[in-house]
């Protein structure tokens, strides 16, 4: 006779469990799904056969339970998902700025005048340049200098006829030309403040009676422009002609700069110190105390000057300078000079040694302006091509190299 042991089952939550301390737990069901009803099959006789003779229970009631408790119990396991990427940071290629263009030429200079910067710093250049507020590119300005207006033959090389100065202004007026005072001119130079794109300085050296300034008025009043006067201070309050210039003065059109003290010693090589700052500020102080003005621009007497004269003008406050040189028309940061004296002008100083482009001013005589104008109002155009033609290279290597530290250029006014 065989004989069948039964133990006592227990079924919880976490599987079944023999009282003989065998557990069949979530982990050991993790089988094939065959393999799994043969052994519940084979748990399902077993507990039939170990229940009491008296108790009769049905197979397929506990086969479905325990089937269904084991479902409950066990996750069916899904496909383990690829883990994801992390993106990597694609790293920033720095941008390499572009080769800034050279400077505009032209060959209406002579080819020992070549055009000077005097800003060095191409981010301040640039910005100035490109503020779409300021002066456009191509801008340029003719300094015209004149000594004597007569109403007959000109007597001197240097004077010219009332005809020829009719001529002259009309001229100017025709070719879109439009003058500005030593104010506006020093302006433009130092940061590219907006002017007529194409301007006019008309200097009137030396002293004169207010009748003289009669050629100068129906321009003024018809047109608006202003004549620069460089003042002579060698008699003080004592000038016969003081008095009715400071009241033209008042009327704002006649600007009234310094052309010295002595006036008829020119500032040059052997000067001393002590003369040098007594005609540069000695003038400064003459217009100071009788016209109520501090002037900007110091017209050179005899266009003579020095470094060191320079030097100290621009140590005593002017911000512009004019010499007797008509070497050419100026724009912003382009003043055509000479750095070295040139034995077919000798009476020409080279400017370069001075380094101060601002305080050695070109200026033509009226005739020789006249003769030039067109060629002059040309070349302003081929300027401003120029500056077009190079305004996206211009305008890239400023965003590269400029715009992290000054930051953008301004928007449109």
């Amino acid at each position: 006779m065989v004989r069948l042991f039964c133990y006592d089952w227990k079924i919880s939550t976490t599987g079944f469990k023999l009282n003989m301390g065998y557990k069949i737990t979530r982990r050991s069901f993790l089988i094939s799904l065959p393999s799994l009803l043969t052994t519940l099959s084979l748990l399902a006789v077993l507990l039939t056969s170990c229940q009491p003779a008296a108790v009769t229970a049905d197979p397929g009631t506990i086969m479905t339970s325990a089937v269904e408790t084991a479902f409950a119990e066990i996750n069916i396991p899904t496909d383990t998902p690829i883990p994801t990427e992390t993106p990597i940071p694609t790293a920033t290629v720095p941008r390499t700025p572009p080769a800034l263009p050279p400077a505009f030429t032209t060959t209406v200079l002579n080819p020992l005048d070549a055009p000077h910067a005097y800003i060095q710093d191409s981010c301040q250049y640039l910005k100035a340049k490109w503020d779409p507020n300021n002066a456009a590119p191509g801008t340029i300005v003719i300094v015209v200098m004149f000594h004597g207006i007569n109403k007959g033959a000109a007597e001197d090389a240097n004077d010219v006829t009332v005809t020829d100065f009719k001529k002259i202004m009309e001229s100017l007026k025709e070719l879109g030309f439009e003058a500005i005072n030593a104010t506006q001119l020093a302006d433009f130079l130092d940061s590219n403040a907006r002017i007529p794109e194409r301007s006019v300085v008309l200097t009137y050296d030396d002293r004169h009676t207010a009748e003289a300034y009669e050629h100068f008025r129906p321009y003024y009043e018809q047109w608006g422009w202003p004549v620069i006067n460089g003042w002579i201070s060698a008699f003080g309050g004592e000038d016969q002609f003081l008095q009715e210039n400071v009241t033209l003065s008042k009327e704002g059109w006649v600007d009234y700069q310094a052309h010295g003290v002595i006036h008829n010693i020119n500032i040059g090589p052997n000067s001393t110190d002590e003369f040098i700052y007594s005609e540069l500020q000695g003038s400064i102080a003459n217009l100071q105390k009788y016209f109520g003005k501090t002037p900007v621009a110091y017209i050179w007497p005899g266009g003579g000057f020095t470094p060191r004269g320079v030097q100290v003008a621009r140590e005593v406050g002017y911000r512009v300078g004019f010499t007797v040189n008509p070497r050419g028309p100026i724009m912003f940061n382009w003043i055509p000079l000479s750095d070295a004296p040139d034995a077919g002008r000798p009476a020409w100083i080279a400017e370069g040694p001075a380094n101060d482009p601002r305080l050695t001013l070109p200026r033509y005589w009226p005739m020789q302006m006249l003769s030039q104008l067109d060629t002059i109002r040309v070349m302003g155009k081929d300027a401003a091509a120029y500056a077009e033609q190079n305004k996206a290279t211009e305008l890239e290597y400023y965003d590269i190299v400029c715009a992290p530290t000054l930051g953008p250029i301004s928007s449109a006014p």
